[in-house]
């Protein structure tokens, strides 16, 4: 919940907001030192603009109604957190310990951003998913906390909950999949959506030879950053965005619609990529499948500016039903995946030189495979009850032809000489 403050959307403070056991033990430290006599003054060394703390919380720890199981850290640890006071961040103001998740999440996503935008990388969409994983996973753990929920594994034993442990004896905390599921997360559907897809296509290419897949995920990435930035500002604050911090980024070339083609040719996904993309995308609904939080997309035309200002625009955002947005409408069209019927399956590998490749071929091909398994994204009902199959199926058709060529073609070339 946010109110509007000055034309900047406020998040309103929850009554949730309590001291932290090592606070507290500072604070308990203070008290017997003396030098605070007034709760007031004690309470300003940990209150900050994300978390308020009401001066009853002192009074209670010094007249001992609250936290008397907790001890004062020793005088050392104390004139050390007064040496150092305030640990803040420079640029938000934000406690480094006491704000630490929300200054992670913004320094992961910060992180993932420029490794993408960097020359010279081959595989950034991958350290770009690994990391923004990351960025997402503190900010939702700093939301929780602030929240008063608990984010951490637990199991059933003998009835009562047990927090679950690492082998070196720390909390477990939830994963972003979990944090997801979690049915007060604050994440939009699209947002969950592109995240889902993130994490899916994680699982899918960890540990295994992608290829370069940064072209066929683009719209996902963009779609995270912007999410991001949005789950931030309407969570914790305008003044925690990242738009400052994150300028466009440049580059040296454009291409054509042709030379895309060619290129998008020559580095073709993996087939179990294919695979996974199609089928989580066949699972969604025509309207999560436009949602531009789950894959935002933009186009760009050159132009000649009348005035000067303009001119200095590098990117300009169109709005809907304005005049260019109307001129244009066709390039803002959702673009569907072409489809081919069976026979045209089969008559493009014969045309490839597959000359035994028949509608028989084919059908044994299929099944053997389990093909229509709409999990498997190689294809869809289309029209009627008319099964249609996708690019991915004739990519692999292919690779079976490419397999076993004294099965689907009439003549063999020999092999090369020694």
């Amino acid at each position: 919940m946010t109110i509007e403050q000055g034309g900047w959307a406020v998040p309103v403070r929850k009554r949730g907001n309590k001291l932290e056991r090592w606070e507290i033990a500072l604070i308990k430290a203070m008290i017997a030192d003396g030098r605070w006599p007034n709760d007031q003054d004690i309470l300003a060394y940990f209150t900050r603009p994300t978390r308020s703390i009401n001066h009853r919380a002192i009074a209670e720890i010094r007249t001992g109604k609250k936290h008397a199981s907790v001890k004062a850290v020793a005088a050392d640890d104390l004139e050390g957190f007064l040496s150092s006071w305030p640990e803040i961040d420079a640029e938000t103001g934000l406690s480094l310990r006491g704000d630490e998740l929300l200054i992670k999440a913004r320094e992961a996503m910060v992180a993932a951003v420029h490794t993408f935008n960097s020359a010279g990388l081959t595989f950034r969409a991958e350290l770009f998913i690994v990391t923004a994983v990351i960025a997402w996973t503190y900010l939702l753990h700093a939301w929780f906390k602030r929240e008063g929920i608990d984010y951490r594994h637990t199991t059933n034993k003998n009835g009562q909950k047990v927090v679950s442990k690492t082998p070196s004896g720390a909390d477990k905390f939830w994963e972003l999949g979990q944090c997801l599921k979690e049915p007060r997360c604050p994440v939009e559907q699209g947002a969950k959506d592109n995240l889902t897809f993130l994490l899916e296509l994680r699982h899918e290419i960890e540990h295994r030879s992608t290829n370069r897949i940064d072209d066929a995920v683009s719209a996902k990435l963009q779609a995270c950053c912007i999410n991001f930035n949005d789950a931030i500002k309407k969570l914790f604050g305008a003044q925690y965005a990242l738009e400052r911090r994150l300028p466009i980024a440049l580059q040296f070339v454009t291409f054509s619609p042709d030379q895309r083609a060619i290129l998008k040719k020559a580095n073709g996904l993996p087939r179990n990529v294919e695979i996974m993309m199609d089928g989580f995308e066949g699972r969604l609904t025509p309207e999560q499948q436009v949602d531009p939080r789950y894959a935002f997309r933009v186009f760009m035309v050159g132009r000649t500016a009348n005035r000067a200002p303009s001119a200095d625009l590098a990117v300009e955002i169109v709005p809907p039903g304005s005049e260019v947005a109307e001129k244009f409408n066709i390039a803002l069209k959702e673009v569907e995946k072409k489809k081919y019927l069976p026979s045209e399956i089969v008559n493009q590998m014969k045309a490839e030189g597959w000359d035994r490749f028949t509608m028989d071929s084919h059908t044994k091909l299929w099944k053997r495979l389990d093909a229509k398994n709409s999990a498997k994204g190689y294809g869809t009902v289309a029209v009627g009850k008319t099964w249609c199959w996708y690019e991915t199926w004739l990519n692999r058709v292919r690779e079976e032809c490419e397999q076993h060529p004294q099965r689907y073609r009439s003549t063999v070339a020999p092999p090369l000489p020694n």
